[in-house]
């Protein structure tokens, strides 16, 4: 009897510690871990605006007339120096551009003679490796002479006369006539003549010859026509035999009147 109330009660412990393990090791058990709260994703930065570049090729090649300065530019690829000292650079860069007409003033060979390297240094002389405004050049002109993207002994000398400015080279002395484009770091200046540097011709280039002059387009009006020609043949046909016939009628005319006058003598 006693063994069975002892197996009884070993039983009843036992239901008492199962029923209580569930909550035991749900109280022993770490809280859950709060869910992470989504949050609306930040606004990422406007990327900055790409820089605008000036086509220097394209700028000339509508400007101008500047066909044969951008003609030689792209043949020595100093175009490409340009536009680099340009886009790259917080200098920038100041272009003095010759119009047609001022390589058309030149003899052709001057321009045609010139070695590679000579023809690149001259074009390389027509530029400042450095933004200057119209305005600058009126303190630019204080520091002469100026060193041009050819390097020294390269240099161009400024003068400002009342508001014109002049560029001066050894041999010509260029005004420049008006700005195609002066907003940093690209400024274009347009000259009337060709900056001529002592350390390339020794002496003033010649002159090209001059046109020849057009040809008269139709015949002289003081130039006879054919029918004029023969008109004036018949006309003088005509003036001579007029003339032979009043010869013969004053000899005729002289001898009537002598005879006459002799009847009277002898009446």
């Amino acid at each position: 009897m006693m063994e069975f109330k002892e197996a009884i009660f070993a039983a009843a412990v036992v239901a008492v510690l199962l029923s209580s393990s569930p909550a035991l090791a749900q109280k022993k058990s770490p809280p859950a871990a709060p869910a992470p709260v989504s949050l609306p994703p930040s606004l990422a930065p406007a990327p900055a605006p790409a820089p605008h570049y000036v086509d220097l090729a394209e700028l000339l090649s509508v400007a101008g007339p500047f066909h044969t300065f951008l003609n030689y530019l792209e043949k020595t690829n100093v175009i490409e120096t340009f536009q680099s000292q340009a886009n790259k650079t917080k200098e920038g860069v100041t272009i003095f551009v010759p119009k047609d007409s001022a390589f058309a003033a030149i003899k052709q060979s001057t321009f045609s003679n010139l070695t590679g390297d000579q023809l690149k240094t001259l074009l390389l002389y027509h530029a400042f490796p450095k933004f200057y405004s119209l305005a600058e050049f009126k303190n630019l002109s204080e520091l002469n002479p100026v060193n041009t993207f050819a390097g020294a002994p390269y240099t161009l000398n400024l003068t400002d006369d009342m508001g014109s400015i002049y560029v001066q080279s050894m041999w010509s002395k260029p005004k420049i006539s008006s700005s195609v484009y002066a907003t940093k770091p690209v400024a274009v200046y347009a000259l009337n003549k060709v900056l001529l540097p002592m350390q390339i011709f020794s002496k003033d280039p010649p002159l090209a010859p001059a046109p020849a002059p057009a040809p008269v387009s139709g015949a002289s009006d003081l130039a006879p026509s054919p029918a004029s020609g023969k008109a004036g043949a018949g006309s003088g046909k005509a003036d001579s035999t007029s003339a032979a016939f009043s010869v013969g009628t004053g000899i005729v005319n002289g001898l009537v009147m002598a005879a006459a006058g002799s009847l009277m003598l002898l009446w």
